[in-house]
């Protein structure tokens, strides 16, 4: 990952390996909870009067929590020598109480995998992943995958044939490179269920234009960076 003037969301901030695990350790567990709570919302049964108090409750906690805050959203931080930070990602940020979130895989071959969960915040059909949940999920994975075999790239287009519904509860995506041309990389996936594939895709990542400056003007010693969150 490297930093370019003029395209925002990108901060380089230098953080030592120690700050790094501290916040990992800090703010992990703590989105974490907000996603227990989330789960909890839809699902409890507990009398009106104990939902007004939650409620209250909650609502004192977040204004705790507005006193200080960023001035919009999270982005993607990174310092010179590691690899990117999109802590916010609606599928991957460890700092997103929405996102699930995948832990993946990679290969340098340009494969991707996740072993995940999802529950019931993600369900469209009953009992099942909703449609766009899943075209979400594919998305992330073929744009890792493009990644890690060195062709990184922002969604083109992305298709996905969904072949039956997948069920609410644990799940695997897998993706991978199927060829590049210059800029542009196909990439394809799946998730899958115990019975089999549910939803299939494909897309074309394209480098994006100042991503081509960038690395046609940083040192030619320095590795293509991997994948742009």
């Amino acid at each position: 990952m490297f930093y370019t003037p003029g395209v925002t969301g990108y901060v380089q901030d230098h953080i030592t390996p120690e700050e790094l695990e501290r916040q990992r350790n800090l703010y992990g567990p703590f989105a974490q909870s907000v996603r227990e709570l989330l789960d909890a919302t839809i699902r409890t049964l507990v009398d009106d009067d104990e939902i007004r108090a939650a409620q209250a409750d909650i609502e004192s906690i977040t204004a705790r929590l507005r006193k200080e805050q960023l001035d919009g959203p999270y982005g993607v931080r990174f310092s010179a020598e590691g690899r990117g930070r999109p802590w916010g990602n609606t599928v991957v940020g460890l700092r997103n109480a929405a996102a699930p979130p995948l832990v993946i895989h990679h290969d340098d071959e340009g494969n991707a995998w996740s072993d995940f969960h999802l529950g019931a915040a993600y369900e469209g059909p009953p009992n099942l992943v909703h449609g766009g949940v899943s075209a979400m999920i594919l998305d992330q994975m073929l744009g890792e995958a493009a990644g890690a075999g060195g062709k990184p790239g922002m969604t083109g287009t992305l298709t996905l044939t969904y072949r039956r519904g997948t069920p609410l509860g644990d799940l695997r995506t897998e993706a991978w490179i199927d060829r590049s041309e210059g800029i542009k990389t196909w990439a394809k996936g799946h998730i899958i269920d115990p019975l089999g594939v549910t939803v299939e895709a494909e897309g074309v990542f394209i480098l994006p234009k100042w991503a081509r400056a960038a690395i046609a003007e940083q040192d030619p010693r320095q590795p293509t960076p991997t994948y742009f969150e």
